[in-house]
């Protein structure tokens, strides 16, 4: 059977994390790269894949996904396992819980922390804008709020949805990563729930795998 494919610069937020669900579920796959500077992402021949020209596009055969939370969800139920069950969809109430912290995610805190890593790294390193450090104050004090949440849950719980890792925890991974690589990294030292439960899942080894391939460009 051929490896699925993923269309997409390795290091981008997006791609990461339908990759990091390929790894968990040991999933044979090829990351076919897309030059955004030479507009790749706009050809006709991507547009097929993705009619927004985003990324990233993803094929399995003849099937073509974009937008890489269902991509991730579609990988995650045809590779599904009984030791790797990332949405735990034969559990009613923990199959909820997964959604529930999916669309946190989503709505509640990326929208906070991803502006830190636009404004900090990819607006001055790869698109030479400066930093615009209203916006980052702003969107930490957002962050802060959400992280409060966060830590009350996590202190009853080693995982977002419980105490499994699911898909609502990888969903984390790609933004914070990167918000790790700025300044601000500190600001988890004072949620140490939040910071264990990062630690635990820097430490999966398919996290591990990706990490380099994703790691953000340095000043």
């Amino acid at each position: 059977m051929a490896p699925v494919k993923v269309f997409g610069p390795a290091r981008s937020r997006n791609v990461a994390r339908v990759v990091l669900c390929l790894e968990e579920v040991g999933a044979e796959y090829e990351v076919v790269n897309i030059d955004m500077k030479a507009m790749e992402h706009k050809s006709p021949e991507h547009l097929a894949r993705n009619p927004f020209g985003q990324i990233p596009a993803f094929q399995d055969g003849d099937l073509l996904l974009f937008e890489s939370r269902a991509i991730s969800k579609y990988i995650l139920r045809k590779y599904k396992t009984d030791e790797v069950d990332m949405l735990r969809e034969g559990n009613l109430k923990e199959a909820a819980m997964v959604d529930v912290w999916t669309e946190v995610d989503a709505h509640t805190y990326h929208p906070a922390l991803s502006p830190v890593v636009y404004e900090c790294i990819i607006n001055p390193m790869m698109r030479g804008i400066p930093t615009n450090e209203k916006v980052v104050a702003e969107s930490l004090e957002k962050l802060k709020k959400v992280l409060e949440v966060y830590e009350a849950r996590l202190s009853n719980h080693k995982f977002l949805a419980g105490d499994f890792v699911s898909f609502a925890d990888l969903n984390h991974f790609p933004y914070t990563f990167y918000f790790m690589a700025t300044p601000h990294a500190v600001l988890f030292d004072s949620y140490p729930h939040v910071k264990a439960w990062w630690e635990r899942i820097m430490a999966r080894p398919a996290v591990q795998k990706i990490a380099a391939s994703t790691a953000p460009p340095k000043a």
